[in-house]
C-alpha cells in the first residue's frame, strides 16, 4: 500500500502539460477558423466596394476589426479581391502556417 502514495501527483504533474498543449492547440485552431470567417467578409466587402467604384483595399479594411488589419494582405486582379489573413498566435510561426485566404469576386463598373 505503501508503494502508491502520492501516485495521483505524479500522475497530475505529468498529464498537465499535455491538458495544456491540447488546450492550446484547440485555441489556435479557433482562431483560425475565426480568421477565415473574418477573411471570407472582408473579401465579400472588398468586392463590392470595387463593383460601386471604390478601392476595394477600403472596402476589406473596413471589414476587419482592429486587431487583423495589420495581418492582412490584399490582391487585386480584374474584379477579383483575394483576402490573406494571418490569425491571432502566441506562436507566431502557427499563425504563418495557418494563413487563411479567401477570395470573391466582382464585376467592374464601366
Amino acid at each position: 500500500m505503501d508503494d502508491q502514495r502520492g501516485q495521483a501527483t505524479v500522475e497530475l504533474v505529468a498529464g498537465l502539460p499535455v491538458l495544456l498543449l491540447a488546450g492550446l492547440i484547440a485555441l489556435q485552431l479557433l482562431a483560425a477558423g475565426y480568421a477565415l470567417t473574418l477573411a471570407d467578409g472582408a473579401a465579400e466587402a472588398g468586392a463590392l466596394a470595387l463593383a460601386s467604384g471604390r478601392p476595394a483595399a477600403a472596402g476589406v479594411r473596413e471589414a476587419l476589426p482592429g486587431w487583423a488589419r495589420d495581418d492582412v494582405g490584399l490582391s487585386v486582379r480584374g474584379g477579383r479581391v483575394e483576402v490573406r489573413l494571418r490569425p491571432p498566435s502566441l506562436l507566431p510561426s502557427a499563425a504563418e502556417h495557418l494563413t487563411v485566404t479567401s477570395s470573391a469576386f466582382a464585376r467592374r463598373p464601366r
